[in-house]
């Protein structure tokens, strides 16, 4: 059970005082926004590079941009230890992944809450984990989509049938409310952005994510 709390969330002005108040996470959760393949814009290549320099956590980073097969690579060699392409942007998605695990990182791929899982089930394969949005990418704040959760379970029940140690994250609208939800479904990896950085702790948010995760887990 592994809380990947997103930065999108932090206050962009002091971003290494805020990646060391999540110490106790097990990623950072870093949300790449082209203005493109979603309406926001966040932050690029250079930004995750100075990053990678100072978080005291692996960086988790989710490419929500265009020609992911050009840039994602980038990525990984920039210092993210995860990469996540979206399934909906990625030309080649087999040698997108490997171009990723060559680099150094795990690779990912995400669905989007409109985007069905099925037809992407062989390329299990290929990477560490898969990313189910339970909000439409490029904002955060939004509300969680409950109705993504059998999508989860269809993950899960791929992994299972596949074989590995393939995880399966859910991002968006996480809290302590939805986490249990979650964790039921079949998922192991939490993004959580305002349930952690509008916390007054947010070190002691991240624990009591995780406490409530594994309280759920059969």
């Amino acid at each position: 059970m592994q809380i990947s709390p997103s930065i999108l969330s932090a206050d962009f002005a002091n971003l290494e005082a805020e990646l060391h108040r999540i110490s106790a996470a097990d990623w950072a959760h870093v949300d790449v926004m082209d203005g493109h393949f979603v309406p926001n814009l966040t932050l690029g290549l250079p930004v995750v590079e100075a990053l990678s320099r100072v978080s005291p956590v692996p960086l988790d980073a989710h490419l929500m941009i265009e020609d992911p097969d050009r840039w994602a690579p980038q990525y990984a060699e920039a210092g993210a230890q995860s990469v996540t392409f979206h399934i909906e942007a990625v030309a080649d998605p087999v040698a997108t992944a490997r171009a990723i695990r060559a680099a150094g990182a795990r690779a990912a791929f995400a669905v989007k809450p409109g985007t069905a899982f099925e037809p992407y089930a062989d390329l299990l394969a290929e990477v560490d984990m898969v990313l189910v949005m339970t909000v439409e990418p490029g904002f955060g704040g939004q509300a969680f989509m409950t109705d993504q959760m059998p999508k989860v379970s269809a993950v899960r029940e791929a992994v299972r049938r596949h074989g590995g140690e393939i995880w399966i994250q859910v991002d968006g609208g996480v809290s302590a409310d939805t986490i249990g939800t979650c964790v039921e479904a079949g998922a192991d990896v939490f993004v959580a952005g305002s349930a952690v950085y509008g916390a007054e702790d947010a070190g002691a948010a991240v624990d009591r994510l995780r406490q409530l995760a594994l309280a759920h887990q059969h």
